[in-house]
């Protein structure tokens, strides 16, 4: 057997008292002592076995969430590595957040979802033809508890949902919704904002990353409401014993839990025609009862509330993205349901707090609501009442939506999204994190029981409406009947968001790894629904791909670049490509890739924002 060797850098114990001086322009937190171990890892173009493609796969996923404890004081510039900045290349900044910590020096891990939020920035000036890179922790009231800043140490006190604290305060801990501001970011009314699921945004200053402090947008800060209409009768069967029910939960979740009443989502939207930024809000209670509270905010550039509605919907949901159109919220319902014994475990604090739901497969259908979005359409079909989708499916992501009226006043709704089937789903587990061993598990995201039917991948909804707004027709179909493998991150040119688009970009796999064959992904898709037809760029061996970004140059729907984050994880090292939009599928679609600093290697993100130099 063939074998290559590589030096990883294992985290072996705490850090001693002594801080050596960080490298320039950069602020270092001790981390921990590392020793150089020589690990013999096959190489894949080489090995031919089965065990050693298995250790390799386990070591290269893990040092794909390897904890990242230096920020950047001042930006630094990128080593062009392949290419170079194009003179027509949109002066921006593209934002990424996710999380940056995963243990602290006490033994306790957290799952991904919990990890402090760490937003990287990376500045492109294509008159200049370089790349800045800054990153920075954002300072949420957690993070401000858990790092001391004078020794570096990290010490977890909040559980977080997926988490429990092997070495910490477990039994009895009830700090519980951890707002890590780690999933999304964005840039509205010259504001830069990171978003998590549960919890207010924080805002950052886009020149410095530093934290300006929590944003409670949905309470009026910074703008008051000029209109508030109700979303319709909200419904009346079996509402008094859940009425009952949130009473007694709600001091309990909001006082001994210290759980916002109103969880806003991370996904937000941005109606261009209107120049709108859309949010949506949960109750904290509706993770424990079988109903659903859902409430709509569209802003102005300056956060000034125009519109808010309410909705109580009838059935126990879990929403992570949406969609809208000129007339409609959608949601995509994925059912689930209380677990009475995880729901006891995990209030006690020997479970994640997530253990008390569970995902719920009984019926065959998926439900879509269409929420009116203004008070004229009230009048039209009983929004309480679903379209059920021909097909069970467990939306994950949105990538766009539009509806066309024609003369008769007949619609026609569609929606791109990746959605996956309940039996690959495990929020439990999600990224393979297993909360007893505090260990990622590859192979949890790579199951294949049943065959691609089960792996998340991109669709098209289709929904035919009548001129009173009863469903004909509702058909699902994947958007590409050629393409079966794991995809997710769909992403458009956002000038076309609302709009009959023709392209779709986004994450995908290869497919070469015979142990992570479904993810993590390693590829740029791109989807052309009018031709129905793909294209694809692949990043290579033992390097694996983040969600990508469409940058407009403001011409054809297609004319652009495509960023997207390279992590070769082997070299522990990460990569800004560019690619050429128009090109994706030709030996020629590198732009530019860029090398991030090798001590500033940070790990997987989430979601990222492309915000345009602001003139």
């Amino acid at each position: 057997m063939q074998a290559k060797a590589f030096n990883f850098m294992i985290p072996l114990k705490p850090p001693s008292p002594a801080v050596k001086q960080p490298p320039a322009q950069a602020v270092s937190f001790p981390d921990h002592v590392t020793r150089d171990i020589s690990i013999s890892i096959p190489n894949q173009e080489l090995s031919t076995s089965v065990q050693d493609e298995k250790i390799a796969a386990y070591w290269d996923y893990q040092f794909l969430f390897v904890s990242q404890r230096t920020e950047t004081v001042n930006p630094i510039s990128l080593r062009v590595t392949e290419g170079s900045i194009p003179s027509d290349f949109p002066a921006g900044t593209y934002y990424l957040t996710g999380p940056g910590l995963f243990k602290d020096d006490h033994g306790s891990t957290v799952h991904p979802l919990d990890g402090h939020g760490y937003l990287r920035a990376f500045t492109i000036d294509p008159m200049k033809g370089e790349v800045k890179f800054m990153a920075k922790y954002i300072e949420t009231t957690a993070q401000v508890e858990e790092h001391n800043r004078e020794t570096g140490e990290w010490r977890f006190t909040h559980r977080g949902p997926f988490s429990v604290l092997k070495k910490g305060e477990m039994i009895g801990n009830t700090k519980v919704m951890k707002n890590v501001a780690n999933t999304s970011v964005l840039r509205w009314g010259g504001r830069l904002f990171c978003l998590w699921e549960g919890g207010a945004p924080y805002e950052i200053d886009s020149g410095s990353l530093d934290t300006i402090g929590k944003f409670d947008v949905i309470n009026g800060v910074d703008g008051s409401s000029v209109s508030s209409t109700s979303g319709g009768d909200r419904m009346v069967g079996g509402g008094d014993m859940l009425d009952l029910a949130a009473s007694i939960l709600k001091p309990i979740l909001y006082g001994v839990f210290k759980m916002p009443p109103k969880r806003l989502l991370s996904h937000y939207k941005i109606d261009a025609s209107r120049n709108r930024l859309l949010m949506m809000s949960c109750n904290a209670e509706d993770m424990l009862l079988p109903r659903s509270n859902f409430t709509f905010y569209e802003f102005d550039c300056n956060f000034k509330i125009l519109q808010k509605r309410e909705f109580t919907i009838p059935e126990h949901l879990m929403i992570h993205d949406w969609a809208f159109t000129d007339t409609h919220y959608i949601l995509f319902g994925n059912r689930i349901k209380l677990d009475i014994l995880g729901s006891m475990t995990a209030v006690c604090g020997l479970t994640p707090m997530i253990t008390a739901l569970s995902v719920n497969p009984s019926k065959s259908t998926s439900p879509i609501y269409l929420l009116p979005r203004s008070s004229e359409h009230d009048g039209q079909r009983d929004w309480k009442v679903p379209i059920e989708a021909p097909s069970q499916m467990w939306v994950l992501h949105v990538g766009n939506a539009f509806q066309e009226t024609d003369q008769k006043g007949n619609s026609k709704i569609q929606i791109q999204a990746s959605g996956s089937s309940y039996k690959w789903f495990n929020f439990h587990k999600m990224f393979g994190y297993d909360w007893q061993s505090g260990k990622l598990d590859p192979s949890t995201m790579n199951i294949d029981e049943g065959g691609n039917k089960l792996l998340p991948r991109l669709i098209q909804v289709s929904i035919n409406l009548d001129a009173t707004g009863n469903c004909e027709k509702c058909c699902v179909k994947p958007l590409n009947d050629q393409w079966d493998k794991a995809t997710d991150f769909p992403v458009i040119n956002s000038n076309f968001g609302g709009r009959n688009n023709a392209y779709v970009y986004a994450g995908t796999t290869s497919g070469s790894r015979q142990e992570l064959p479904h993810f993590p992904f390693d590829t740029v898709v791109k989807f052309n629904t009018l031709k129905n037809s793909i294209q694809t760029w692949s990043v290579g061996s033992r390097r694996f791909t983040g969600e990508p970004i469409f940058v407009s140059k403001g011409g054809d729907e297609d004319d652009g670049y495509i960023l997207v984050v390279e992590y070769a994880v082997t070299k522990q090292m990460c990569y800004l490509v560019i690619l050429d939009a128009k090109k994706i599928g030709e030996t020629d679609a590198v732009v530019a890739r860029l090398e991030v600093p090798k001590h500033l290697n940070f790990p997987f993100g989430f979601h990222g924002f492309w915000a345009p130099k602001e003139i």
